[in-house]
């Protein structure tokens, strides 16, 4: 019995010594194991503030009188969905909330949050504090005025191919996304990829890139991300309740290629923004001239297998194409989707904990099932 006990201990000193020996991000990573939507309280975090004047959603005449259909109530389950809302005209058509969610409760929106920093990479441009989107990074970030790296322009980063060495992958302990989001030192990682790949030729899915775009509008504008955010689109959208920017340390940098925590109602005001082409209520947020090519294919540039010219992806927006209409939207690991429908004038807001794991070409089939049944929402209306 002692014996085993030696041996017991003996493990758990082994096991607790590798463990300290791990770097910081990778002991985080092994402590919460894996990303959630609700992980506001795991890091800290810098509120961006609503307005003080708040402009709210209209309630459709037919609100929640859609019922749907076992298979689809089924899927939304299936899926982990917590907030499910369809938006017509101003008008919230059908809204549900699942697993302790509702109207108020934050979640974190993911990657979504990546087609918030290219608008505001947008306004930066339109005030003149970026002078040209083919600038080069180094004009702003000094370490990018060495070797290849002084090649990559800004629309380089807007359009995900800016070429550096970013390994996608949450569920990897040492890759470098896991270091990003669980880490406590975001500029020196980003400030230290190397390139891989000849810059503006071929999109490549990189969370560094918006990471790196968002300390290109910090230098640019002498702000942080989220004041900057706060100032220029929160307040001005009229938001109604406080948002959340999670930070890599206490007063550290904002997680800029993922963690903006809102709510479902919240977050639909990006796309009306993008409905309204850029405009709030009469006030111009972002140009219509940058905002028509965010939302439009960089066809200039391979697509991600280097075949066909991109067709789905523009400034840190996806397009969705969907029975022949091109509708712009925001995507976010674990399937957070902020999709708008301009035929329709309509939105679809889908949050939740899973996604489908299935792709129909560049994205999970999931965000298509969700247009399906917002679109059998607002086309079951009279």
């Amino acid at each position: 019995m002692k014996k085993r006990y030696k041996i017991l201990l003996t493990v758990v000193v082994v096991l607790g010594i590798a463990y300290f020996c791990l770097p910081y991000y990778a002991r985080q990573a092994l402590l919460y194991w894996y990303p959630s939507i609700d992980d506001l309280s795991m890091f800290d975090k810098h509120t961006v503030g609503k307005a003080d004047t708040c402009w709210t959603w209209g309630i459709a005449k037919d609100y929640n009188t859609y019922e749907l259909s076992p298979e689809d109530d089924a899927y939304l389950n299936d899926f982990r969905t917590v907030s499910f809302l369809v938006i017509q005209n101003d008008s919230i058509v059908y809204e549900e909330y699942r697993s302790g969610w509702n109207d108020t409760k934050t979640s974190n929106i993911f990657s979504s949050t990546k087609s918030i920093v290219g608008l505001l990479v947008g306004i930066a441009y339109d005030e003149g504090k970026i002078t040209s989107l083919d600038d080069p990074v180094g004009k702003y970030i000094p370490e990018f005025n060495e070797g290849e790296k002084k090649n990559i322009t800004i629309r380089n980063l807007l359009t995900m191919s800016g070429g550096l060495n970013w390994d996608e992958a949450y569920a990897s302990l040492f890759s470098v996304t896991t270091h990003g989001y669980y880490g406590n030192d975001l500029y020196d990682l980003v400030t230290t990829l190397d390139v891989i790949e000849e810059p503006g030729k071929q999109f490549s899915y990189r969370s560094g890139d918006t990471q790196i775009l968002a300390f290109v509008v910090e230098k640019a504008t002498g702000k942080s991300i989220s004041d900057y955010a706060e100032e220029k689109l929160w307040k001005p959208m009229q938001a109604a309740q406080d948002a959340y920017w999670l930070l890599d340390k206490k007063d550290g940098d904002e997680k800029s290629f993922c963690c903006f925590h809102t709510t479902a109602r919240e977050v639909a005001r990006f796309a009306r923004l993008m409905l309204h082409h850029g405009n709030w209520n009469g006030k111009q947020l972002v140009s219509e001239e940058y905002i028509n090519e965010a939302m439009s294919p960089a066809g200039y540039l391979k697509d991600e297998w280097g075949k066909d010219s991109l067709d789905y992806y523009g400034f840190q927006i996806w397009i969705m194409n969907y029975k022949g209409q091109r509708n712009p939207y925001f995507r976010g690991m674990l399937g957070q989707y902020i999709i708008a429908i301009p035929e329709k004038n309509a939105i679809i807001v889908r949050l939740g904990h899973k996604k489908d794991e299935k792709r129909i070409r560049e994205t999970t089939r999931d965000v298509y099932r969700y247009m399906d049944i917002g679109t059998k929402i607002l086309d079951s209306r009279k």
